[in-house]
This record gives C-alpha cells, sequence and structure tokens, in this order.
C-alpha cells in the first residue's frame, strides 16, 4: 500500500508565508499605483519548487511533492490578494472622507475579519461549484497548466525562474536609480501635453503590467488617454469649466481629475454591473441543474463561518461606530456578493470584485442614505470576502484536480491572510501615512480609492450636489459603460478583440496619460514578441512581466523605507 504523499508540511507552509510576506508589498504598491494587481499563485509555484526541487537533488533530500506545491502556492496567493481586503479601496477612501485613520492593529483586525469571512463561504460553495457544477475556473486551470508542466519537465521551471528573476533585478535597480541616485528623463513632445500629463515614464512596473493586460487592453487605455486628457482636458480648461493657476508649470493632473474622475467612474461601474448581470443571466440554466450553491453546514466549518461573521459585525460597531442592524445586515450581503462573485469567476476567470464593491455601495446608499461609514465599511465586507471566497475557489480547482485535501487549503489559506494582512498594513501605512495629502495624486493616483470615494460622496450627498456640466458627464459615461458592458457579456470571445475594454477606457480618465501610455507600450511590445517568437512568448512573456512588475514595486517599498528610517 502506497503512502500518501506529503501535503500540509512544516516546509509548504513556511515557504508559502515567507512568498507571501514578500509579494504581498508588490500588490499593495502596485493597487495604489494603477488600481491592479496580480496573482501569486504561479510565481510562488515557481519560486517553491526550484528552491525545494534543487535542494532535494542536491543533498538527497524529500522530493517537494506536487501537493506541497499547491500548500505553498495557496498560502502565497492568499497573502498577496489582502489587497481585496480594503487597502487599496474604502479604506483609504474613508479616511479621504472623514479624516479618521486606523491604528495598525485595528486595522490588520479589519482586514484580516473580513478576508476570514471570504474563505469560509468558498468552504460551502466549494461542492457546488467545483465537485458538482464543475465550473472551470481559469485561473486556477492556469496554475494547473503550470504545476504540471514543470512536474513533466523540470528544468523548464528553472529557465522560467531565471527569466523571472532577471527581469525583478532589472527593474528594481532602475528604480533604485531613477529614486536615489539622478532622476531618469521623463520625456513630452511638448510643454502643452506634458500639462495634460502626456509623458513617458520611466517605469518598468507599467511597461510589465501592459505585457500582462495584453494588447487590447493596452490599445483601450491609449484611447481613455486620448479622449480624456488629449480632448477633454483642454476643452475643459478653454470652456473655463475648470480653472488652472496661471503660474501652474508641469502637469496640472490635480485639478484635471477632480472632473475627469466622475465620467470615469461612471462608465467603469456601469459596465460593470451591466456585465455581472447578463453573465449571472447567461449561467442561470447551470445554477438550475444545481439548485443549491450551498453545502448544508457541518458543525465545524460552521463554527469557523459563525466565529467570522461575529467578528466582522463586532468591528464595524467597535471601529466604525456602525449601528448593529446595518452591521448585521452586511453579512448576508456579503455572503450574497460573494456567491456571485464565485460563479463569474468560475464562468469567466474575471473577478468582479470592482462591481461587488460598488454594487453594496447602492445596496446600503439605499438603506441607509448618508451615512460614508456604512456605505464604505459595511460595503468592503461585501467586497472583502468577495475577494477572497474567489481567490480560495481558484486554489480549490487546482486542489480538486490532484486530490488535495480541502481542510488543509484552508488551514493554509487562514495562515495566509494572517500574515498577508499584517504585512499590508504594515506596507501600505509605510507607503501613504497621509492618505488626504499624498493620494488621487500624480505621484499616487490610486485609481480604486477614487472610485470608492466618488461612489461615497455622490451617494451620500446625492446628485444634486454635483454641478449640472459633470451630471451630463457622468450620464455619458454611464451610457458607454452599458453598452460595452453588455457587448463585453453577450460578443463571443473571438470578436471581443476589437471592442475596448471598459475597464480600461475607465481607468484612462482617472490616472494619468503618462501611465496609460507606457502600460500600453508594453502590451504593444508583448504583442510584437509573439507574433515573431510565439512558442517563447508563450513560456516567457507574462512571467518577464511578472518579475518587471515585483521588481520595481518591491523596490519603491524598500525606498519607502530607507526614507523613513533616515
Amino acid at each position: 500500500m502506497s503512502r500518501a504523499p506529503r501535503e500540509l508540511t512544516a516546509r509548504a507552509l513556511v515557504t508559502g508565508l515567507l512568498l507571501g510576506a514578500v509579494l504581498t508589498p508588490s500588490n499593495i504598491y502596485s493597487g495604489l499605483k494603477i488600481g491592479w494587481s496580480f496573482n501569486m499563485s504561479i510565481i510562488a509555484l515557481l519560486v517553491g519548487f526550484a528552491f525545494w526541487q534543487g535542494l532535494a537533488r542536491s543533498w538527497r533530500g524529500a522530493d517537494w511533492t506536487m501537493q506541497e506545491s499547491n500548500i505553498n502556492q495557496t498560502t502565497a496567493s492568499s497573502a498577496a490578494s489582502i489587497i481585496s481586503g480594503g487597502l487599496v479601496a474604502p479604506i483609504p477612501a474613508y479616511t479621504l472622507i472623514t479624516g479618521a485613520q486606523l491604528d495598525t492593529l485595528p486595522l490588520t483586525a479589519w482586514v484580516f475579519s473580513v478576508s476570514f469571512l471570504g474563505i469560509w463561504i468558498a468552504w460551502y460553495l466549494r461542492p457546488s461549484l467545483i465537485v458538482q457544477a464543475q465550473l472551470r475556473f481559469p485561473e486556477g486551470m492556469a496554475t494547473l497548466a503550470t504545476m504540471q508542466q514543470i512536474y513533466s519537465h523540470g528544468a523548464e521551471a528553472i529557465r522560467r525562474l531565471a527569466v523571472l528573476g532577471a527581469a525583478a533585478v532589472i527593474a528594481a535597480v532602475t528604480k533604485l536609480i531613477d529614486s536615489l541616485v539622478w532622476s531618469l528623463p521623463r520625456w513630452a513632445p511638448t510643454v502643452q501635453l506634458e500639462r495634460f500629463t502626456f509623458s513617458l515614464e520611466p517605469s518598468l512596473l507599467l511597461v510589465g503590467f501592459g505585457g500582462i493586460i495584453g494588447l487590447r487592453v493596452g490599445l483601450s487605455l491609449l484611447l481613455g488617454a486620448v479622449l480624456a486628457w488629449g480632448l477633454l482636458a483642454p476643452w475643459l480648461v478653454e470652456q473655463g469649466l475648470v480653472r488652472l493657476p496661471a503660474e501652474t508649470a508641469g502637469p496640472v493632473f490635480a485639478q484635471l481629475i477632480e472632473w475627469l474622475l466622475w465620467p470615469g467612474v461612471s462608465l467603469m461601474v456601469c459596465a460593470t454591473l451591466t456585465s455581472l448581470g447578463l453573465r449571472l443571466i447567461a449561467t442561470r440554466r447551470e445554477a438550475a441543474r444545481h439548485r443549491s450553491a450551498w453545502q448544508r453546514p457541518a458543525p465545524w466549518p460552521a463554527l469557523g463561518l459563525l466565529l467570522a461573521a461575529s467578528l466582522v459585525v463586532a468591528l464595524q460597531i467597535a471601529l466604525f461606530d456602525i449601528h448593529p442592524g446595518m452591521a448585521l445586515l452586511s453579512i448576508p450581503l456579503a455572503l450574497l456578493l460573494a456567491m456571485v462573485a464565485a460563479r463569474v469567476v468560475g464562468a469567466t476567470g474575471i473577478p468582479p470584485i470592482g462591481a461587488i464593491g460598488q454594487l453594496s455601495q447602492l445596496s446600503f446608499g439605499v438603506i441607509a442614505p448618508g451615512q460614508v461609514a456604512i456605505n464604505l465599511m459595511s460595503a468592503n465586507t461585501a467586497g472583502g470576502a468577495a475577494g477572497q471566497c474567489t481567490d480560495l475557489l481558484n486554489d480549490f480547482k487546482v486542489g480538486h484536480a490532484i486530490g488535495a485535501a480541502p481542510a488543509r487549503q484552508v488551514v493554509a489559506q487562514c495562515l495566509g491572510i494572517l500574515v498577508g494582512s499584517l504585512i499590508g498594513v504594515l506596507v501600505y501605512q509605510l507607503l501613504i501615512p497621509d492618505p488626504q495629502a499624498m493620494l488621487i495624486t500624480p505621484e499616487w493616483p490610486a485609481p480604486a480609492v477614487a472610485t470608492w470615494k466618488a461612489v461615497a460622496e455622490t451617494l451620500t450627498a446625492g446628485l444634486g450636489s454635483i454641478s449640472p456640466d459633470i451630471r451630463w458627464a457622468m450620464l455619458a459615461g454611464a451610457l458607454v459603460g452599458i453598452v460595452l458592458g453588455a457587448l463585453e457579456a453577450l460578443l463571443p470571445v473571438r470578436r471581443m478583440r476589437w471592442l475596448p475594454s471598459s475597464a480600461a477606457l475607465g481607468l484612462a480618465f482617472i490616472i494619468p496619460a503618462s501611465i496609460s501610455l507606457m502600460m500600453t507600450f508594453g502590451a504593444v511590445l508583448a504583442w510584437l514578441f509573439a507574433a515573431r517568437w510565439g512558442g517563447l512568448a508563450e513560456r516567457f512573456v507574462i512571467v518577464a512581466a511578472a518579475g518587471l512588475v515585483a521588481g520595481e514595486s518591491m523596490a519603491g517599498v524598500g525606498i519607502s523605507l530607507w526614507q523613513l528610517l533616515r
């Protein structure tokens, strides 16, 4: 009788926790820069395999099993995805509106609690969505394919890791030179274009993200930047709708973003909600075949769910002075919206966390109008729970395929979010010690923060508090978003390449044009490489791009720490 392979070992957990602690700052940094993050499962998979399998061959130690790899990537990805707990969206938005900032331990407890709730929701959704319905979960399948490939061809993992490491070193050195030695040039064709944020930033992180997002999204960012900053911004200044100080030199992002973010936010919110609704309708037949998306609670997991819900409710009351009834109401809403997000991710691979957050904001805006804390932090419960729920379901998909024990993955996920919460909060407070002065600026555009803040302000003060010209812009953005969202949900995949990405188009209104330009450059560069060397691109482009993102972001965090110590 053969022994079961090693799975929840100390080395697998420690490796995942260490990698999660290293990779979490990357997502915090990029989330505050451009509002997007990167799934760290494949990076953790490659690093863990290369280290332990190399050690086993050199010293004839125990092999690094596929099940241990799965625990490692589950732990690391849960830590790195902690940003769905609110650190780059509702939590800074709450500070910008109210001026209130939580200390390290209370903020860590809050971020952990909403993520902890998501883990137990995923546990009860697993039997229906993965075992019975067998939804695809494309992100999990990509991790599984990489795992199977490196275990079949071990040398491939070493090659990919070498490319990842080289890209990370190049990006980190470039960032260190730019920040500590001399400032690399920011080139703009004319002074007027530079004024409207059209310049080339020496950021390899942006180039890397461009390689990850692909040509369609990259060109959509370029289109949005031209529309917002190339056409609309000069027209606003010419018409006197936005007044600029005569002595202002350089980019005028801060003055223009107060107007431009409204149509951009309206476009993104309406597009994501429309697409979400239509995708759910499209999956109704599958839902009918599996009527219950919820497993009958077993005693111990039910206790975990009850503990998580109680912790979230208690912290809402204690930290944000939210009425107990409203805090309790956030739990069933979080359960419902996490189930919605899980089904969408399972079918499409697209995590609708932004849409879930805005939908929960709208729900609380109707139930408790005019209350900022409820609108942001109770809605944060749904967004955070949905983010960790979908992350664990992707991990469950991998585990189910290789015969892993789901309970052991839950243990790994819980430890991962514990480390991720602490590291994430410390990095956020290190990078942004003064959110009111630092966020929604050219240095830290924080588009997700701007979105949550704008929705909260609109629902609190009402549309009457917004000038008529902005209301017309919001209506135009909403209509474009509805059309694009509907087309994204209904068009076949082969025709999607001709359709602008609604998320990228709206995002380009909220970030400086310089960021959009560099991400477009990265997308075009990756596309050209793939067109010339398709096989190499499939193996190395995403890995190299991830290295650029991780290298610059970790160097940026290190520079902030160095400056703080000085």
